[in-house]
């Protein structure tokens, strides 16, 4: 099979644990585009952070960012996009409220997050935007909720940070009662993230292939977390992470190597040094 795309999520993925990107898989990236291979970044990063880590790994094209939410090659002109209504935003903010966690709503240009009270009765911020360039735009206020009142926001994107796992399984459950037409997904132990109902990222680079004249089943794929899922099965080759949980490890069709052991490099090597350079 010649693969003429390869979609790579950036956290646990790209990026190691000390969250830099190797020479080895930045040499693996070149390869594949030398082999005529697009490259492009699939992550639930907010955009301006995947343009960031695209220009240092020279990807020019389009990247699926917010989960898929939001796809684009220039902020300003983006080839898809879905939003939370400014109402519907505004629902979901007041009811996760009612639970012991950070909110963060991901705009494309901006991010705003509530403050949380710790147990020290110190307020603190969260770690949940830890991917955030320093010229993304990030503000906290008091109220998430009443600041949506003065300010509407209609974001691609709410993510939230949970204290608790109970709380976080409580607010899943009152938020797919309550609120029509959105996909959670539970990201890590204590995150959620919640996007308009049929966005994703395997959505997304069926949009993009739609563009590029490429077939899923020319793709490949490579996640590490739940929200990779969808791609990873979709793609013709779904490669999950040596770091990934089992259910994302069993969706796929080749599990590599860790991020901490070069596994996007090896992967990369080990399929496109058996094709020809194809031409787009």
């Amino acid at each position: 099979m010649t693969y003429r795309l390869l979609a790579l999520n950036i956290d646990g993925t790209l990026l190691r644990s000390n969250s830099r990107i190797s020479r080895q898989t930045k040499d693996a990236i070149e390869y594949a585009k030398q082999k005529g291979a697009v490259v492009t970044l699939a992550t639930e990063r907010p955009f301006p952070s995947a343009k960031k880590i695209a220009k240092s790994l020279k990807i020019d094209h389009e990247l699926i960012t917010h989960d898929g939410a939001f796809i684009a090659s220039d902020i300003e002109d983006p080839v898809y996009e879905r939003r939370l209504h400014e109402d519907k935003a505004f629902h979901i903010v007041e009811l996760l409220e009612n639970y012991h966690c950070h909110i963060r709503l991901l705009h494309e240009s901006f991010s705003v997050g509530n403050k949380v009270r710790q147990k020290n009765q110190l307020i603190a911020k969260m770690t949940i935007g830890l991917g955030d360039p320093v010229f993304y735009p990030l503000s906290f206020v008091d109220s998430l909720s009443e600041h949506l009142l003065q300010e509407p926001i209609a974001p691609p994107k709410i993510k939230a940070q949970f204290m608790n796992e109970d709380d976080r399984e409580r607010a899943i459950e009152e938020l797919e009662r309550e609120v029509p037409n959105i996909r959670i997904t539970r990201a890590t132990d204590d995150h959620i993230e919640i996007v308009p109902e049929g966005v994703s990222k395997a959505r997304g680079l069926q949009i993009l292939g739609n563009r590029l004249g490429i077939s899923l089943n020319e793709m490949v794929a490579i996640g590490v977390g739940e929200n990779d899922v969808d791609m990873i099965t979709q793609a013709g080759l779904g490669v999950a992470m040596g770091n990934a949980p089992e259910n994302v490890k069993q969706s796929a069709d080749w599990i590599t190597r860790s991020n901490n052991q070069n596994g996007v490099s090896y992967m990369v090597r080990e399929v496109f040094r058996k094709q020809l350079r194809v031409k787009l």
